[in-house]
């Protein structure tokens, strides 16, 4: 009961810190203007109107601060601007701006609260506030979460609509015609007698005249891009392979490095013999960094070569190293002591479960998983008399330079951060360790730029992996429906592991150990999940969809588990059980795109999983045929509740893509340890899905919500239970441990 009441206070306190500084000794720091950082450097006939434009005689710029890491954030973030702005994205110069506290993200924080998407509570509503308060007290510029169109829907658009109305009152003023005679029109004020003034003529007007604040936002049923089809604005460079990545850039006098690290994570060095390497062509250096060596050399290629020729003596790693070993760890922790969150207790479980006539209990297993972006680690560093550049795709520029600073033990304001387009990432770029190495490197070799690429094998094998978890439940059934649900996760905790690592306090219980599991909208009568942190093995980090990639399996196997122990259809029982409007008409219309109960004929099956993850409600049905040589994933069908879809291409894209990821990842994927080093070092050992086993995917996209939402992460969570619900219903087996390569094989 203690321990019950111990986790009580922290969760408020998570809640009441961020609120009190909203509403106490934060409200005025709250509620002050962040400074513009356009503004610094602006030179003559240049105007700002807010972090978000600028305008000289040159063009427009527009900045994009949400990290473009794959998922079109760039795109999207240009398109609210221009929205409003009235102006061709073809014409305008679109750059993610520099790390700066006015591109805080005041929706990320919301995930780490333990607050239910769909709640309507006093307390829920005001932790929903507060996330905004503690992005902007924190200037927490992070692209995760989904965040990025639900942040920025509205910030984008006032951004845009306040340069235009501040061009048209710019033009009155340069013309004498009142300003409600104006308008807008591709980039250009239009007066009565249609004479255009491009917004570049208008720039030192523009500079002159005050800022129009009060504006009003264009009704989106006169959208001109908005809610339609339209072309990503990085499309033609990616589909012609002209796109420059972070991995890309050069320059002269440029060398380049990379590095090599205990595979024992943590480990350490005791001493190296460089002898072979310091000989072999075009090497320039050995050099110690922290837990091991670089390479300097003048092509990357030689620099791989020599670093695997270094001799190194490597420290044991300090951490649990065998996955048996980890795994018996995870399953000690279903105790008090570790208890970390009880966040949905609903009913009475305990005394349902013992007084039922049968108790179905289940245990279900997830692994570790890389992130393995296509693009691994890489960064470019010069380190000049006072000044530290680095250009890099990463998720948390502010961050990184807090990071570099400390390491060159230089002031923040003396590090500029070069934020580039990204490879990929899936959470890996939510870290800086590569490039504080790179920093070591270039403190080593000052005023030349240094760039630093990790080999795919160093990247693979020095991730911050997600957590591996386990689960164990509890249920009963009556009368043909579910009664009773208790679902216990035990996994480390990824706030505990990251914050660390970024210097940051994790207060409170870890709503990741649980997310995607305890707020689902099922009024089940006797319904509890309780979440048990694991004591730190590995250090682990955000893969994509955080807790929810692998609790939606978790939570929704379980789930199909019970409704066969009922003798329900699984559609069914969860359409009774759903308490959430927007939820049931999810699950109803992804039943009617796959015409579920319809009879497939005989060795193929059909899976249902939903999952409401990062306030998206998401149902997704697979598919699938037993045949001779293996299952064969036939297709998929996906429903989501994003409230507005603002490019339905790319909408099919992310949801898609959040599928196959999904799959691939349940049908192949998982990172194991022996003495501490993982054992999977590349593709060949981490493989995805094949081109030719990728279904047909149809999607649908509903906006009956008032709320928008991302949808970057939410297809990922209900892709491996249905499919591993879909091979129950072909096979009848229920397999409860992924990868499911391990028992089954595909085709």
């Amino acid at each position: 009961m203690g321990r019950i009441k111990t986790i009580a206070r922290r969760s408020f306190l998570v809640g009441s810190a961020a609120i009190l500084g909203g509403v106490a000794f934060g409200t005025y720091m709250y509620k002050r203007d962040v400074e513009n950082p356009l503004t610094a450097g602006l030179a003559e006939g240049e105007v700002t109107f807010n972090p978000f434009v600028k305008i000289d005689a040159d063009g427009v710029t527009l900045i994009t601060p949400r990290a473009d890491v794959g998922q079109g954030a760039y795109s999207v973030q240009a398109h609210l601007i221009a929205e409003e702005l009235d102006i061709d994205l073809e014409t305008v110069r679109i750059d993610p701006g520099p790390p700066s506290a006015a591109y805080y993200n005041g929706v990320v924080a919301v995930e780490g609260m333990p607050v239910a998407a769909t709640s309507e509570t006093l307390m829920a509503r005001t932790g929903r506030g507060a996330a905004d308060v503690v992005g902007k007290l924190m200037g927490l510029q992070i692209t995760g979460g989904s965040s990025t169109v639900p942040d920025m829907y509205e910030r984008l658009r006032t951004a845009g609509a306040m340069a235009r109305e501040t061009l048209i009152a710019a033009a009155a003023e340069q013309t004498g015609v009142s300003a409600d005679q104006l308008r807008t029109q591709n980039g250009a004020v239009v007066l009565p007698d249609g004479t255009q003034l491009a917004y570049t003529d208008l720039a030192a007007t523009a500079a002159q005249t005050p800022v129009v604040e009060e504006v009003a936002l264009r009704d989106p049923a006169t959208w001109r891009t908005l809610g339609k089809p339209h072309q990503r604005t990085d499309i033609v460079a990616k589909s012609t392979g002209t796109q420059e990545y972070g991995i890309d850039i050069r320059m002269d006098g440029m060398v380049h490095a990379t590095t090599r690290t205990n595979p024992a994570i943590g480990g350490g060095i005791t001493g190296f013999n460089a002898t072979e390497a310091e000989a072999m062509r075009g090497v320039q250096a050995v050099l110690e960094i922290s837990g091991g060596i670089a390479v300097v050399a003048d092509n990357t290629w030689r620099a791989f070569q020599a670093a695997n020729a270094v001799e190194c003596d490597w420290g044991p790693s300090p951490y649990i190293g065998d996955t048996a070993k980890q795994f018996e760890e995870v399953a000690a922790s279903f105790i008090e002591d570790r208890q970390d969150s009880r966040f949905k207790d609903e009913g009475e479980i305990e005394e349902t479960l013992d007084t039922a006539e049968d108790v179905l209990e289940a245990e279900y297993r997830i692994p570790y998983l890389a992130h393995a972006p296509l693009e691994p680690m890489s960064v470019v560093v010069k380190l000049g008399e006072g000044r530290l550049d680095i250009w890099t795709g990463t998720q948390i520029p502010r961050f990184v330079q807090d990071g570099a600073a400390a390491v060159a033990g230089l002031e923040s304001g003396q590090v500029h951060v070069h934020v580039l387009m990204s490879g990929g990432s899936f959470g890996r770029r939510l870290e800086d360790d590569y490039v504080r190495q790179a920093v070591e490197i270039a403190m080593q070799l000052p005023d030349i730029p240094v760039k630093m690429v990790w080999t795919r094998e160093e990247d693979m094998t020095h991730d911050f992996p997600r957590p591996l978890a386990m689960s164990r439940a509890r249920g009963a059934v009556a009368d043909g429906a579910v009664r009773a649900f208790d679902l216990s996760i035990a996994a480390p905790s990824v706030a505990e592991s990251s914050l660390a690592r970024l210097g940051q306090p994790a207060m409170g219980p870890d709503v990741a150990i649980v997310a995607g599991a305890w707020d689902q909208p099922f009024a089940i009568p006797h319904y509890r999940v309780t979440g048990y942190r694991v004591p730190a093995m590995v250090p682990v980090s955000s893969w994509r969809s955080v807790g929810a990639s692998g609790n939606g399996f978790l939570h929704e196997s379980f789930m199909d588990d019970l409704c066969h122990a009922a003798g329900v259809d699984p559609m069914a029982e969860r359409l009774r059980l759903c308490s959430h409007d927007l939820s049931r008409a999810v699950l109803e219309e992804v039943a009617k795109m796959s015409d579920w109960g319809s009879d497939l004929g005989p060795k193929r099956g059909r899976g249902l999983a939903f999952t409401l993850a990062f306030g998206v409600p998401t149902a997704q049905v697979v598919e699938v045929s037993d045949t001779p040589d293996g299952i064969r994933i036939d297709k998929v069908f996906v429903a989501a509740e994003v409230g507005r879809v603002l490019d339905p291409v790319n909408f099919e894209a992310q949801l898609s893509g959040g599928v196959i990821w999904g799959l691939g990842h349940a049908m192949n994927c998982e990172l194991t340890y022996e003495g501490g080093m993982a054992q999977q070092d590349n593709y060949h050992a981490f493989e995805g899905m094949r081109l030719h086993q990728t279904p047909q995917i149809e999607v649908r996209g509903l906006e009956n919500g008032d709320e928008i939402r991302g949808v970057g992460e939410p297809g990922v969570p209900p892709a491996a239970p249905a499919l591993g619900n879909a091979i129950f219903a072909a096979t009848g087996q229920r397999i409860r441990e992924l990868p499911f390569a391990k028992t089954v094989d595909f085709v």
